[in-house]
């Protein structure tokens, strides 16, 4: 048998492994919630542990927390934060819905850590208790979700940059392919022309413009309801702790986070989290969108569009040699598509919140970051690992322009409705052009059939 150490806790004595550095409420949990493969993200442990820093200084400076033990603890947090015991939080998501279980891990491995460091035993609760000390002034309905708004204010960056890379790779490609003309395509049938460096410029229009909705969506996440306790009102705080708290937060991030506004507000409602969720669903359609549409066009090589060519990342079959799979673009639909689904729960799990408490927190922070990761990871491979290596095929893009449905609307304006459709008719049934039959019949010059087309794609956007 492993050794073990007696804890004890509100509910009795009980036997927990003697070399955890958690301790009984966490042994517990592990028993109560065996969801082995869904483990809470250790980013928001993190960010609760950043936010028990804040804390321990803020109690310090307020006379309610001894020097030595503010040390003791906030070293602690140090090595939580360096992933030195991230094997000691390995509880899941599907746990009691405010994140206690969670939460009372994080301040059972901190009380253990800054006893050790005082001199005491591993289990101990004394000099520096779990609750009275490593929590004191707080409480998991706003420490848990605030740990979690830290977790996604951190991970914004990336995100950022990750679609700003996109967005640059489409925009070179866009400049690269600026003169190509080639059909474009409504319902999937062909309509008037469009340059492909004019497609590729949309996309990255429509990349870039996600980025500050999904920057104005996270700036409230900055809020944060630490301090406000059981119910969001500050019960058992000095007037001045949740301010002092944030203040101390952004000392130590960098950060611009600001105290609740209304604490009781942000303890009920989730919607800060569904909001940028939302934000995130909508990036991750359009860059669903963008991927679908690579693949359009790259399809074939020989029986389909064709007019681009994806750069090769792995051989496309165990069976048919030689063949080359879209596999990037694939990947980052499936990504894409988890995302939406990862927002769906987060609607619901916000909208399930009943009086004081939203009690599906865990499941609402989880989702909305590992979209947030998701989305960055989705991003920054489909610019790099997929759109910096497309090639164009000029030959397909002239072929499928020239034989294009959509090309009598151009020559309405000068050869009229009846005339041009009388010439659709002649050049299906030959089997040719229309502009081999418009040129034929001296209806257009060679100069001024090409000229038309030019003129027909507009400003390159």
């Amino acid at each position: 048998m492993n050794p073990t150490r007696t804890e004890t806790d509100s509910l009795g004595p009980r036997l927990v492994p003697a070399d955890a550095v958690y301790g009984v409420q966490t042994t517990r949990s592990i028993e109560n919630f065996p969801f082995t493969h869904a483990r809470l993200p250790l980013e928001i442990i993190r960010g609760m542990a950043i936010l028990k820093l804040a804390a321990a200084r803020t109690n310090a400076r307020l006379g309610q927390l001894p020097k030595e033990k503010e040390e003791a603890i906030a070293q602690a947090c140090e090595e939580v934060l360096s992933g030195t015991y991230d094997d000691e939080f390995p509880l899941p998501v599907y746990q009691a819905g405010s994140g206690t279980s969670s939460h009372m891990n994080l301040n059972e491995v901190l009380a253990h850590l800054a006893n050790e460091t005082l001199g005491g035993k591993r289990g101990d609760k004394a000099p520096v208790h779990p609750n009275d000390d490593v929590n004191r002034g707080q409480s998991t309905n706003n420490m848990f979700p605030s740990g979690a708004k830290v977790a996604l204010i951190l991970q914004l960056p990336a995100l950022v940059d990750a679609l700003s890379i996109l967005t640059t790779a489409l925009l070179r490609k866009a400049d690269e392919f600026s003169s190509i003309l080639k059909s474009g395509r409504t319902h999937l049938q062909d309509a008037v022309p469009v340059t492909l460096g004019q497609e590729f410029g949309a996309w990255a229009h429509a990349v870039s413009r996600q980025i500050p909705s999904i920057e104005k969506a996270a700036d409230r996440l900055r809020e944060l309801g630490a301090g406000g306790n059981a119910v969001g009102t500050g019960v058992n705080t000095k007037p001045t702790f949740r301010a002092e708290l944030v203040q101390a937060l952004n000392e130590a991030t960098g950060e611009m986070f600001r105290p609740a506004t209304n604490g009781i507000h942000l303890t009920q409602f989730m919607t800060d989290f569904a909001s940028f969720s939302a934000a995130l669903r909508s990036a991750a359609l359009d860059v669903q969108q963008v991927a679908n549409n690579l693949r359009l066009l790259a399809s074939g090589p020989n029986t389909g569009i064709g007019e681009i060519r994806l750069p090769a990342v792995e051989p496309g079959s165990s069976i048919m040699p030689g063949k080359i799979n879209p596999s990037i673009c694939e990947a980052v639909n499936m990504a894409c598509i988890q995302i939406q689904g990862l927002d769906a729960a987060v609607a619901m799990a916000c909208g399930a919140g009943q009086l004081e408490l939203n009690t599906h927190m865990p499941l609402i922070g989880t989702n909305v970051l590992r979209a947030a990761q998701w989305l960055t990871e989705a991003a920054r491979v489909l610019a790099e690992k997929c759109i910096a290596g497309i090639t164009a095929d000029v030959e397909a893009c002239r072929r499928h322009l020239e034989n294009s449905a959509g090309l009598p609307t151009l020559l309405n304006p000068r050869l009229g409705y009846d005339q041009v459709a009388q010439l659709v008719k002649e050049a299906l049934a030959e089997g040719r052009t229309l502009h081999q039959v418009a040129v034929e019949k001296g209806l257009l010059t060679e100069a001024e059939y090409d000229a038309l087309i030019a003129s027909s794609t507009g400003p390159n956007l």
